[in-house]
């Protein structure tokens, strides 16, 4: 019990001596961290050596003794009458390191060599063979060596009687009596040596266990966060991304994913700046062609007056998409300001929308391009009306133009069918067209990337796409045998 209390003074101080260490080590580097570490595991796999090896050194020791005191007993009953004069007692005594022998064989136990004078043995240790002894046994027997071991350099001086083998039979045996001081400092001696020889092999195998994970983990680490960071500073710069090594292993794909993904954001930011840049030319272009289209409608206006039966019939279409260029120039003003307005919904017939496209783009085509409305006169539906123009109009005059680039003479058909379903109303736009390429189909509903004709921007089905989303609908690639099919789905106001 006493010696309780050292051991729990020496663990607060062991926790207080750790306790700055735990505040600076997440600011330590990599390196010191792992060289810390290192030299920790290794000392700690030394001192797992460094004990056993003290107690197999305390066994040889004692097993010295025991061959000793052997070779005295024998030379003892060399005597005749096997009385032991006192001058070759104390001589046989002193060569085998002992203060007493004695010895039983044949059930007989009697004193070879007594002690100079009456003792009192303060522990007793069985060295004979163990026979029978399991692999639990003998890990404890092991582990009761190590503590006999350690016990010497803390229990003081002490006398100690020590029993071992005497012959092939296990009854006969052979025990000494000596003191504990000279076997402790022997001890001691050899604890050092190998203490220093194991501070010696610690140092090299840590500097060698560092200098590889240094080499093969570290350094590669180090080089990886400092292009991340060298990267994050302007990740415009194509010279900042990494070049990969040819390494094979888990840090030669990241290295390789982390360039790809650095190659990939270096590009889109660079897409985005041109974007910008043409946002700003579409934003200057929008203000001047919308003052062109308002002096164009100031015109239109006095067309009204003409009585010719054509013109009051081409006139107020004229003047409608002057009033939608109008308009649409002025959202995309907005645009550019990031000030688009929410969409002015209102329950309305499809059905005239529809014919409107469809008149707007110069369908049907005699001898061309077939066009069939197939959606109900009562059919309604809420939605923007301009929104809900641009939508299909975009819709069927990529279809349109598809149809053309053919260069077919037998024409086609474009069809906009329209029907409700509860609380949602679908358009599907469909044509006999040659269809989406599949590759195509991926980036289908992005700017500059989902054409599917030369020359193409795909502006068309990105402008569709983002008005279906502010109305909470969706526009989506349906799969046909022939041509392409685009639905819509727009559900109603929850007001509604």
């Amino acid at each position: 019990m006493p010696q309780a209390k050292p051991g729990g003074a020496s663990g607060a101080g062991g926790v207080g001596w750790l306790a700055p260490l735990r505040l600076k080590w997440p600011r330590l580097g990599l390196p010191i961290k792992l060289l810390m570490l290192t030299a920790a595991f290794v000392m700690l796999a030394e001192v797992l050596i460094f004990v056993p090896s003290i107690a197999n050194y305390r066994i040889n020791w004692l097993g010295d003794r025991l061959t000793a005191a052997r070779l005295a007993v024998l030379a003892a009953e060399a005597l005749p009458g096997g009385d032991v004069p006192q001058m070759l007692r104390n001589d046989l005594l002193r060569t085998a390191e002992v203060k007493a022998v004695a010895v039983k064989k044949d059930g007989q136990r009697r004193m070879v060599l007594p002690p100079h004078q009456a003792m009192v043995v303060d522990a007793v240790y069985d060295l004979r063979r163990t026979r029978g002894m399991n692999i639990f046994g003998e890990f404890s027997t092991r582990a009761g060596l190590i503590g006999d071991a350690l016990a010497v350099f803390f229990a003081g001086t002490r006398t100690i009687r020590v029993l071992g083998d005497n012959g092939p039979e296990p009854t006969d045996f052979i025990e000494i009596v000596l003191s504990e001081a000279p076997l402790r400092d022997v001890m001691v001696r050899h604890g050092l040596n190998i203490l220093g020889l194991s501070i010696i092999i610690s140092l090299i195998t840590a500097a060698l266990v560092y200098l590889a994970l240094s080499r093969l983990l570290v350094e590669p680490m180090m080089r990886i966060t400092h292009s991340m960071v060298h990267f994050s500073q302007n990740p415009e710069d194509p010279a900042r991304i990494i070049a990969p090594s040819d390494r094979s292993d888990e840090v030669g794909t990241a290295e390789r994913e982390l360039a790809s993904m650095q190659t990939q954001l270096a590009q889109l930011l660079l897409q985005k700046n041109r974007l910008a840049q043409l946002g700003l030319a579409v934003s200057k272009i929008s203000h001047d062609l919308r003052n062109m289209l308002a002096n164009a409608q100031l015109i239109s206006d006095r067309l009204t007056s003409i009585p010719d039966p054509t013109v009051q019939l081409f006139a107020p279409k004229l003047i409608a998409s002057l009033d939608r260029a109008i308009n649409f120039c002025t959202d995309s003003l907005k645009f550019g300001r990031a000030a688009e307005a929410a969409p002015r919904r209102d329950l309305m017939k499809l059905r005239p929308l529809v014919e409107e496209v469809g008149d707007g783009l110069g369908l049907p085509r005699e001898g061309g391009i077939t066009w069939v409305v197939d959606v109900n006169e009562t059919l309604r539906i809420d939605a923007d009306p301009e929104h809900l123009f641009r939508i299909v109009s975009n819709l069927v005059r990529n279809a349109l133009q598809v149809i053309e680039a053919q260069g077919d003479s037998r024409g086609g058909e474009i069809r906009v069918r329209g029907w409700r379903e509860g609380r949602k109303v679908f358009v599907e736009v469909s044509d006999d067209g040659p269809g989406v390429p599949t590759k195509a189909r991926a980036n289908l509903f992005r700017a500059f990337q989902g054409s599917q004709r030369k020359g193409g921007t795909g502006l068309g089905l990105t402008i569709a796409h983002e008005l279906v989303a502010v109305h909470g609908g969706s526009l989506q690639l349906l799969e046909t045998k022939k041509g392409a099919a685009f639905l819509i789905e727009l559900p109603d106001r929850t007001a509604l």
